[in-house]
């Protein structure tokens, strides 16, 4: 089997690390619901009700009093991205779901601006972080920005510019980042959900997938996997929702309906304004 047949195959697991690029968590953030008096987590919670032009306004707002923070560029590349996903129509729950639909999906078509500002917010965090990392390699700040910038292009590269393997090299480097944040920092509970896309949602491969992946050196142990997930869902801040709503997803591949409906309608709770968790809940009904 050629390695282009074999990524691709890798698909439907790769898409979940959008969650690394799209909500991310600060060192000093707290466990629990976003607060709106802080600018961070409101251009995450615009975010979330994919209020992309609001969550640009709120980053960029971060970036101009944080001009050292290499989150702010980060989390305004992930608005792009996102809002990118939600014009193409990519973030639907087939793709999660339905291995078949997702591997007969048609080519998308970028936009350039679009493209243009999300690999300059990128170059402008991995700036940051590298020079916080030049005096500091264990800097929190800088490790969590560098594994977010990884999902980050990993998922441009598999769900727009569809080269499979190249995003695979960044799913295995953003999980390798992950864990050297978690053993200098292991209170950023958010981090371990780039443990837990690696470990479960590739291990939904067959054995001789599985295989193959473990030559690439990428991780695929299912119980591992939903542990992580689980730490990030209960424990975790901006990634928390996300964490969720994965595991609903988890739910819903091993058919477990009741425990993906009452997580997703906390989530419709708590974000109203995005239609996708009430769609995925009529889907149930």
């Amino acid at each position: 089997m050629c390695g282009t047949i074999l990524i691709r195959r890798l698909l439907p697991c790769i898409v979940f690390l959008a969650s690394l690029a799209c909500w991310q968590a600060a060192p000093s953030a707290a466990a629990g619901a976003l607060s709106a008096s802080d600018p961070l987590d409101a251009g995450f919670w615009h975010m979330y009700n994919l209020k992309f032009r609001e969550a640009h306004l709120a980053f960029q707002s971060w970036e101009r009093s944080h001009p050292n923070d290499p989150l702010g560029p980060a989390s305004d590349a992930a608005a792009y991205l996102f809002g990118e996903f939600d014009r193409l129509g990519v973030l639907q729950s087939e793709f999660f779901v339905d291995n078949g639909r997702f591997e007969q999906r048609e080519k998308v078509a970028p936009d350039p601006a679009t493209r243009e500002g999300f690999e300059r917010a990128l170059a402008r965090s991995d700036r940051l972080a590298d020079a916080l990392l030049a005096r500091s390699p264990n800097d929190e700040i800088a490790l969590f920005a560098k594994v977010l910038n990884q999902g980050l292009r990993a998922d441009y590269l598999a769900l727009i510019d569809r080269r499979d393997l190249a995003s695979l090299s960044r799913v295995k480097s953003s999980g390798v980042l992950a864990q050297q944040l978690l053993a200098a920092h292991p209170q950023l509970y958010d981090a371990y959900l780039a443990l837990g896309v690696e470990n479960y949602l590739l291990s939904l491969k067959p054995a001789p997938v599985r295989w193959a992946l473990h030559f690439y050196g990428v991780e695929t142990n299912k119980e591992r996997g939903i542990r992580d997930l689980e730490v990030t869902a209960e424990k975790g801040h901006y990634l928390q929702p996300y964490a969720r709503l994965l595991l609903a997803v988890a739910a819903l591949r091993d058919h477990q309906q009741e425990r993906a409906r009452a997580l997703l309608q906390g989530l419709a709770q708590e974000f109203p304004q995005n239609d996708l968790y009430r769609r995925e809940l009529a889907r149930l009904e």
